[in-house]
């Protein structure tokens, strides 16, 4: 039976000041990194076959970090890495309201509709994260952690339960989330979705979905 962790990156600075990332390469910050931190001590007790990757430093960062306690590397898929905003890359969501309110409401109200200018929809998402998921299951047995984002897991998840992109916004997936699949007889099962348990120490608010 085959095991699939889907983790969310810790937090970044854009993540508390709701900027749109995207293909921006931004940084964890300090509450991000000790995020990972604990994400990777929970999880050594798990025996990982793989630890594959967004090429993103957030995802990354934080993938390296859960491979410190562990005997696996990290292994980068494009694939995973973060939904393409286009043009809104780099704004704020008030910015985004303010200079989209068409796309905006259409995003929030239709997702599955939703084209960035520039960038992807749902779909594009869809078509290359389950890639990666079909790889993995190719090669392993066991329990294999893939660490993305917001966009990507939450497509994924609702993916590997059957529903369409129409129903993006029924999932939430926090920061240093993390969701879990069986697969077996050809079958996700959901088994764990959006622990962030491992967190409490921290005594941080939970961030809104952004």
């Amino acid at each position: 039976m085959a095991k699939l962790i889907l983790v969310r990156h810790g937090e970044t600075m854009w993540n508390v000041e709701k900027v749109y990332r995207g293909r921006t390469d931004v940084n964890l910050d300090e509450v991000g990194i000790k995020q990972a931190e604990l994400l990777g001590k929970y999880l050594s007790n798990w025996e990982l076959e793989a630890i594959y990757s967004s090429p993103l430093r957030r995802a990354l960062d934080t993938a390296n970090i859960i491979a410190r306690y562990q005997n696996v590397g990290v292994q980068i898929a494009e694939g995973l890495i973060d939904f393409d905003y286009g043009e809104w890359q780099s704004l704020s969501e008030q910015e985004v309201k303010r200079l989209y309110p068409t796309l905006y409401n259409e995003w929030h109200n239709n997702p599955h509709k939703a084209k960035m200018p520039g960038g992807e929809s749902l779909e594009d998402v869809r078509r290359r994260a389950i890639e990666v998921v079909d790889d993995v299951l190719s090669k392993y047995q066991g329990s294999v952690v893939l660490v993305s984002h917001r966009v990507v897991n939450k497509v994924l998840i609702r993916s590997l339960l059957g529903l369409d992109n129409s129903h993006f916004w029924n999932i939430k997936q926090d920061v240093g989330g993390i969701t879990i699949f069986d697969y077996m007889g050809g079958r996700f099962i959901l088994t764990r979705h959006n622990d962030t348990s491992y967190l409490k120490k921290l005594q941080k608010s939970v961030l809104d979905d952004f």
